[in-house]
């Protein structure tokens, strides 16, 4: 049975050889010859969230837009909302400003060349506009987005802000303009922030965990937001060579996944995330 509050559902449209926990295996300049499961596993979620009556917003990485433009239009046409997760899946913090500027202007620009619309959201890859690549709200602004969802306020080897709201809300950029920020989900435990919004930690935290948590959030009438990769329901993929913290954050639970979804879009009311900052009152309406 659904809750009454609209939360958001997002997926982060990348394929596995483009994860940050296999980056150490795979060269990018091998991922032209890759096999790609990327357009398989999305079609997959779509049915999902069609049986469902769900729509969700889909942050697409750039290069995968590139190869897979027909992609994009069925996420549009089946009345999602396409966002921008960034060109190359490289973190913020480790890209110069002109690089970060140039490759997400590329990614923006062809996904409103295809879907012939405003794209209005972004996510970074791997949440990574960190205290350190703050001044990348600022190109944010600069290129028209209206939202990002990109911080994480917690302690993480790779991302993280800590003591960042964890509620949906403006953030200042360092140029003192603001933009709508739309934080990931965490839940205090024990003094700490643990996340509980969707990829990794819900395939590893039992779903019992992760639905009280959520239902802790929604209860305080704050809308929460959730995360999922396609790769995360695609069992089959290719294994690769790793460290033991890295098999584990990437492989833990893939074949429970889609049924706990399942679940999830069962007990939960999702929209995608434009919706629900449209509804709190954050984003004009389109």
């Amino acid at each position: 049975m659904t809750t009454g509050l609209t939360n958001a559902f997002t997926v982060d449209v990348e394929d596995y050889f483009q994860v940050a926990a296999l980056k150490s295996a795979i060269d990018r300049h091998t991922w032209s010859s890759r096999e790609l499961r990327v357009e398989r596993n999305t079609d997959r979620m779509l049915e999902l969230l069609g049986l469902h009556g769900t729509t969700a917003t889909f942050f697409v990485l750039g290069w995968v837009a590139e190869r897979a433009p027909a992609l994009v239009r069925r996420i549009a046409s089946a009345g999602h909302e396409v966002a921008c997760h960034g060109y190359s899946h490289e973190l913020i913090y480790q890209q110069t400003r002109d690089e970060f500027t140039e490759e997400t202007r590329r990614s923006k620009l062809f996904l409103e060349d295809v879907i012939g619309r405003a794209v209005q959201g972004y996510r970074a890859a791997s949440f990574s506009i960190t205290r350190e690549s703050i001044w990348a709200l600022d190109v944010l602004i600069d290129l028209g987005f209206t939202y990002d969802s990109s911080i994480f306020p917690i302690r993480h080897d790779r991302y993280g802000m800590p003591g960042a709201a964890a509620e949906a809300g403006t953030v200042r950029a360092p140029s003192q303009r603001t933009i709508v920020e739309f934080p990931m989900s965490t839940a205090r435990c024990l003094g700490f922030r643990l996340p509980v919004c969707g990829g990794g930690f819900f395939r590893i935290f039992p779903y019992w965990f992760t639905r009280i948590a959520l239902r802790s959030i929604n209860a305080a009438g704050e809308p929460f937001a959730f995360y999922v990769h396609p790769w995360e329901i695609d069992p089959q993929q290719p294994r690769v060579s790793v460290g033991w913290f890295s098999r584990f954050r990437h492989y833990t639970n893939l074949s429970r996944c889609e049924a706990r979804l399942q679940r999830l879009l069962g007990e939960f009311h999702f929209g995608s995330m434009r919706s629900v900052l449209e509804s709190r009152g954050l984003l004009s309406a389109a």
